[in-house]
């Protein structure tokens, strides 16, 4: 991008508030660090990488950036196994690597989040062997019907010990005792470790399995099915005891103290009316029943309606664990889905790709990831070329289509999704203070921000919006009656009489 269009700073800081709450309302864009860009030719994207790529977020408008772990790990859980919370894995570069970004990213105005993996380490972390009461353990074989997220007990033995240990994940991931005072200690520690270099805030992981049941009880039998996905067996049980536990506020308390000012943002893998105990501790927590919701008006819009309730709630239609939004709505409906995604009063979190549009690949033939989530996680395509621009040597997975999706085909054109999330990101700046949900056509999501009324037609005929104005952005062309195409959104600003 070029550097003369990069916003500055000063002009870039979010409307909402102090700089502490920048939050509010910023944008923030994820970085999966493997995907992203290789500076070396080791196929494996890093973070000197990212540091060369910082133009185009700042050319984008985003306030901060999130990246997934950079720790050094094993790769049972694609960095989620943590062996070292305090250093950054070789395979992306060194701490200096880390400040250099840090910096970079600081100098044109945009923000750092750090993923912060704090239910479980990997099981080749010093901790397992140094402080083993730091985990949750048993003595005499599992002492209750837990079930792994990925499937499987949630018990496994260690044979060092004769012990058998709890893991929410794979048998890798032994899960931390957060009852214990020193591990509260140990992960603040942490927390103070990234704070103390400049970091701005934290993306809290698995935040419903930091505190379990204090007496290890069965989780009962499902009677209704989670609103979520699951993995089946998972699914079998209705996690009662093994998550969401009434004294999350222990950890969360501890994290709070930690952070300060820093934002933390979770990931609470539970319906938003579940959310409020701990949002009193965290800045945001991502709604993911709008994430999964059917693309559909009316379930789309009672997971709005819900989560205005809370108002602290981070919006997400993808990531690296569920599929990138134009693979999962109908298509040509992509770019409807950013506009609402990105006028939505709150967070809004962009996975790395999803601004040109790029679609889900098929994967290692030999599965990095165990779950299948490969698909998601192809490198982001900078380049129409073979490579994508993204690496000089042979890349960990293939680039999906670059030659019909990249950044430099689009960075030039005014009808592109990359000049869409550019245009809606510079829009949030204008939009008023919170929303009204507005009637509309059955098909219709509808919502009054200040001056301004977005409506997005999921109908498969054209609706008319529920208000006149002007079309201030518009994902495609409106008719003459001003009726909205079918999987099309409108920004309007003007008269809301009509």
């Amino acid at each position: 991008m070029r550097s003369a269009e990069q916003p500055d700073p000063d002009e870039r800081a979010s409307p909402a508030g102090p700089a502490s709450e920048w939050w509010r309302n910023g944008v923030v864009y994820q970085i999966y660090p493997r995907s992203f860009q290789d500076s070396d030719g080791d196929g494996v994207g890093d973070l000197p990488g990212i540091t060369s790529r910082l133009d185009h977020l700042a050319w984008l408008g985003v306030d901060a950036l999130w990246l997934s772990p950079i720790y050094p790990s094993p790769l049972a859980d694609s960095g989620y196994d943590v062996a070292d919370y305090t250093a950054v894995d070789p395979a992306y570069g060194t701490l200096a690597d880390f400040d250099h970004l840090l910096a970079a990213a600081h100098a044109r105005g945009i923000r750092v989040l750090l993923d912060l993996v704090a239910a479980h380490t990997s099981i080749e972390h010093p901790w397992f062997r140094e402080h083993p009461d730091w985990y949750v353990w048993a003595d005499d074989g599992p002492p209750n019907n837990w079930r792994a997220t990925f499937g499987g007990p949630a018990w496994s033995l260690d044979r060092e010990s004769g012990r058998w240990y709890l893991h929410s994940f794979y048998p890798e991931q032994p899960d931390l005792d957060w009852r214990n005072p020193e591990v509260r200690e140990a992960i603040a520690g942490v927390v103070g470790f990234w704070r103390g270099r400049g970091v701005d805030g934290f993306r809290v992981d698995a935040v419903e399995r930091m505190v379990k049941d204090s007496r290890l009880r069965d989780d009962p039998p499902a009677v209704e099915p989670f609103p979520f996905p699951l993995h089946p067996e998972h699914a079998e049980l209705r996690h009662a005891h093994s998550r969401n536990d009434p004294e999350i506020g222990l950890a969360l308390a501890a994290l709070r103290d930690a952070a300060g000012d820093a934002v933390l943002v979770g990931e609470v893998y539970l319906p938003n009316d579940e959310l409020g105990p701990y949002l009193e501790h965290l800045d945001v927590a991502f709604t993911f029943d709008f994430l999964h919701s059917p693309w559909e008006a009316g379930p789309l819009t009672r997971a709005i309606s819900s989560a205005a309730v809370l108002e602290r709630v981070a919006w997400v239609l993808s990531n690296h664990d569920f599929g990138r939004i134009a693979s999962r709505v109908p298509a040509g409906a992509a770019r409807a889905a950013a506009l609402l995604l990105l006028t939505l009063p709150g967070a809004a979190f962009i996975y790395q790709g999803d601004e040109i549009g790029m679609v889900d690949g098929p994967g290692a033939g030999t599965p990095s990831d165990r779950f299948g989530r490969d698909a998601y996680r192809h490198p982001m395509q900078w380049e129409p070329q073979p490579d994508a621009g993204f690496s000089s040597g042979r890349p960990w997975l293939e680039p999906v289509d670059p030659a019909r999706v990249s950044v430099a085909a689009q960075c030039e054109d005014p009808a592109s999704m990359l000049a869409l999330y550019r245009r809606l990101i510079a829009l949030r700046r204008e939009l008023g203070a919170g929303s009204r949900l507005l009637a509309a056509d059955p098909g219709l999501i509808a919502f009054e921000r200040g001056e301004h009324v977005v409506a997005v037609n999921l109908a498969d005929e054209p609706l008319p919006p529920p208000a006149s104005g002007e079309p201030v952005v518009a994902t495609a062309p409106i008719g003459g009656d001003g009726a909205i195409p079918p999987q099309a959104g409108v920004v309007l600003r003007g008269d809301r009489g009509g």
